[in-house]
């Protein structure tokens, strides 16, 4: 079985955030990037069904600048085979990264597609169920377990009453939650034998794909800023001001 996995380029999620002067954009210049933390969760599920004897082969694909490409190369350390890259220029939206996506899976026929449920900078969650929409392919979405049973992929996914059982026919696209596995650290040998591992450069035009922008970003700004707390005297003031000043107890 070929495992198709989808990384994203955002900033760490250690880096706190800043907004440029100008409100134009968040600032990047000198900030440390990494892999979206949902698609290293993919990363992981897929390294784990490979040494489980399941999958065959890992095949890694990010799209965006040429920067993406140490991303790339930080999945291979984790256990990808190789790598693909479909070199787009800006920020593509979740539709137009589904729509490349669909000319990658079109290209390598994988039996499994592992994508983050969505990544930390947009906040989206979409180009998942984008790709199952525009391949047909059956989907499983947040999930938190996964397993290979013969040609089905029995997906336990976190819904708000609780926990939800899929069986999917594959191939098939899975998105991961947080509790499906706890990424490895790649080691160092890893990440030298990462350095000679195959990594593919595409282009929109090579999978038939018009980049096409349809939102455009007006500005960014931080949240306000939290007003500083107040202290009480006693529980008696504490209620008084509940009441009639937060008016939220009566």
């Amino acid at each position: 079985m070929k495992a198709l996995v989808a990384v994203k380029r955002v900033v760490d999620y250690n880096v706190k955030v800043r907004a440029k002067a100008d409100g134009s954009d968040i600032e990047l210049n000198n900030v440390k990037m990494a892999i979206n933390p949902f698609c290293e969760i993919a990363v992981e599920e897929a390294v784990r069904l490979k040494e489980a004897g399941t999958v065959s082969e890992i095949v890694v694909v990010s799209v965006g600048e040429k920067a993406c490409q140490e991303q790339i190369r930080t999945a291979l350390a984790l256990g990808a085979d190789r790598g693909i890259h479909v070199e787009v220029e800006g920020r593509p939206e979740p539709l137009e990264i589904a729509k490349l996506l669909k000319g990658v899976v079109a290209k390598e026929d994988p039996q499994l597609v592992i994508l983050g449920k969505q990544s930390i900078d947009g906040d989206n969650n979409q180009t998942g169920q984008m790709l199952g929409a525009l391949t047909g392919m059956p989907q499983g979405t947040f999930a938190s377990e996964i397993t290979v049973d013969g040609d089905k992929l029995i997906v336990i996914r976190e819904v708000d009453g609780g926990l939800q059982t899929l069986s999917l026919s594959l191939p098939a696209i899975v998105t991961t939650d947080l509790r499906l596995n706890e990424p490895r650290y790649a080691s160092l040998p890893n990440i030298m034998k990462a350095k000679k591992k195959p990594l593919d450069v595409m282009s929109p035009d090579d999978l038939g794909v018009n980049i096409t922008s349809h939102i455009t970003q007006l500005s960014v700004a931080p949240p306000p800023e939290r007003s500083a707390g107040i202290k009480v005297a006693d529980v008696a003031e504490l209620v008084n001001k509940l009441k009639n000043e937060a008016k939220v107890i009566s």
